[in-house]
């Protein structure tokens, strides 16, 4: 069905059971985001609170917290939209087979943005204090939309289809923020916003934007879905809606129709505030950071408007539903975007852009593959790529006959590269350039190192599965773990500086060049081996969002041969915290027990099942 608004999909998810509703009053301050990760980590039903703590809204989270409801919310729409994307990135398709999208064109065509001249509705005032002022962590700097719907236009045009729909963070309060009259922007230079600020910086017009809030299920998705050019993020929204994005003008703002708030105001071109902490989604606090500051103009309400909202964390989490769509949508299409490859796997639980998994092709001297070749050239296009670039560890192998291992399956895939990887030769590092800005392991802020990881052909090493017995190590050396075959962890004393961990390092390798570690060509220094081996989730988390790959990676038996650094033996990640790391996300204690007294027999939320 055709979503019209918010509220209609929150009846129609409780109509079908998919929906639970919490009537007690709630604090947005921690406890809704408890709740929500509790109900989520279930993989329980979108929530509806329906009373909460110093605001008239009600709330609902979770619409896109399992991968089957993701594809419930969108089923009447995915295939005709599939088929437009797949036709906007190779229009010589429709010419291979005109019959698959003959409707394609009509699609896209009928989901194009309607200006309305009339409100069909009307809009009622509120002020950003009114809202639900969602609190996920306990250091977060204050309020923050999780959800937001940002437009803006390039100056000197009101034409919808130039605009841009992003998901930029959004603070509502704390630092120094004016409470009523100023909210925080967090975005990149690099991204749609980013550009029409520096268009405006060198025009004399305001830089109006637009936040929406709720509305369609599809408006948050196309906020957030890497498009290909040329499809506008409003046509996306109609598309995978089933229904025409809506707006009309008003006081030289954009505004949604279908919106459950609007927020317009005018960016300072000049003048910057701290922005943060947040916690986010690499699981640490992104920290504090001077971003620009929008002036509010107006705060708008539909009746029985519902706050849409998330809760941002170490993954998975609710986002990591978009993630699903997006590879249900462009899947397909990467062999467009990036010629050679066959899968591309952004590793969730890694943080995403940590860590890269990608399967190519080696079609170069397809009689001697003994190197990589065509991968490297591959790895190269994924890294000068929108989104992609962000990778921090890009691992590639190259497709074989082999259908056991797999980009998705993340063990058979370790194991396949394990196998045949030579630290010789097969590490290409980017040192001194651009990371995640969200990623504090670098060597400052927005800085840091990449690696390329490549492999092909034949295994050249046997992994073991057994932790070899009287191996002989360093007093450093607290704890050793196994956490999947061929890959040791070795829990050390915490770190202290980059001059005490080469000491450390010249030592360990002074004990492991004796030792038979063939079997094992990955080790991983952590502060609780413990906890990497509790899941192999914990392992990935805590090696790829803790490491700096120019600074924290050695080898044993390493050296530099014309400018390329390599090892004879096991490569070794420093994943230990580092002291200019962000701080990990922690659950509040005090609201830890209060939410369990809430869920427990005689609790007000003793009810609620899911």
């Amino acid at each position: 069905m055709a979503y019209t608004s918010l509220k209609n999909c929150v009846d129609d998810l409780r109509r079908t059971g998919q929906l639970i509703e919490i009537g007690e009053e709630v604090d947005p301050n921690l406890e809704m985001a408890e709740i929500h990760r509790r109900v989520y980590a279930a993989k329980g039903p979108a929530i509806l609170f329906k009373r909460i703590k110093g605001s008239p809204f009600q709330a609902v989270s979770n619409i896109y917290g399992t991968n089957e409801r993701c594809e419930y919310l969108f089923h009447n729409t995915m295939g005709q939209v599939k088929k437009v994307i797949e036709l906007k990135a190779d229009p010589s398709r429709f010419l291979k087979n005109p019959a698959r999208y003959l409707s394609a064109p009509l699609t896209a065509l009928t989901a194009l943005p309607y200006r309305k001249r009339i409100s069909g509705r009307r809009w009622y005032r509120t002020t950003i204090s009114q809202l639900p002022q969602v609190r996920s962590w306990p250091d977060d700097g204050g309020a923050f939309i999780t959800l937001p719907q940002v437009l803006t236009l390039p100056p000197a045009t009101d034409q919808i289809m130039q605009s841009n729909l992003g998901m930029y963070r959004i603070q509502l309060s704390g630092n120094d923020y004016i409470e009523d009259q100023e909210v925080g922007m967090h975005y990149q230079i690099h991204r749609g916003i980013g550009i029409h600020h520096s268009l405006y910086k060198r025009s004399d017009e305001p830089f109006r934007v637009s936040i929406f809030v709720g509305g369609p299920p599809s408006h948050a998705l196309a906020a957030i879905f890497p498009l290909p050019e040329g499809l506008s993020e409003l046509t996306f929204a109609g598309m995978m809606g089933g229904r025409r994005f809506r707006y009309r003008h008003r006081r030289g703002f954009i505004i949604s129709e279908d919106a459950d708030f609007v927020v317009t105001g005018v960016i300072d071109k000049t003048l910057q505030k701290r922005e943060g902490p947040f916690g986010d989604h690499l699981g640490y606090y992104s920290l504090e950071h001077d971003f620009p500051v929008m002036r509010v103009d107006e705060v708008l309400h539909r009746k029985d408007a519902i706050w849409h909202f998330t809760v941002v964390g170490r993954p998975p989490q609710e986002d990591s539903g978009f993630g699903h769509l997006i590879h249900q949508l462009v899947g397909p299409m990467l062999s467009v975007e990036f010629p050679g490859i066959h899968q591309i796997h952004a590793v969730d639980v890694a943080g995403v852009h940590p860590l890269l998994l990608a399967v190519g092709s080696e079609r170069y001297m397809p009689f001697r593959q003994s190197m990589p070749e065509e991968i490297l050239i591959q790895a190269n296009r994924i890294l000068g790529s929108g989104q992609t670039s962000l990778a921090k560890y890009l691992m590639i192998a190259a497709k074989d006959g082999d259908s056991s291992w797999s980009a998705y399956d993340i063990p058979s895939f370790f194991i396949h590269m394990l196998e045949r990887i030579d630290w010789r030769r097969d590490l290409h590092f980017q040192t001194k350039t651009t990371i995640d800005t969200l990623d504090y392991s670098g060597s400052g802020w927005n800085q840091g190192s990449k690696v390329i990881m490549a492999c092909c052909g034949d295994p050249i090493r046997q992994l073991s599965a057994e932790i070899p017995q009287g191996l002989e190590l360093p007093r450093s050396v607290k704890a050793i773990k196994m956490i999947l075959k061929g890959i040791l962890i070795f829990q050390f004393n915490s770190f202290e500086n980059y001059q005490k961990a080469k000491t450390e390092f010249e030592e360990l390798n002074e004990f492991l060049i004796k030792q038979d570690l063939k079997g094992f060509p990955l080790i991983v220094i952590v502060d609780d081996a413990t906890f990497c081996q509790e899941s192999f989730a914990n392992f990935l988390w805590v090696t790829f969002t803790r490491s700096n790959p120019s600074h924290d990676m050695y080898g044993v038996s390493s050296g530099v041969e014309n400018k390329h650094w390599g090892c004879e033996g096991s490569l070794i990640i420093d994943a230990r915290k580092k002291p200019h790391h962000a701080p990990p996300l922690e659950v509040d204690t005090h609201v830890r027990e209060k939410v369990d007294k809430m869920f427990s027999t005689g609790g007000p939320l003793a009810t609620v099942k899911f």
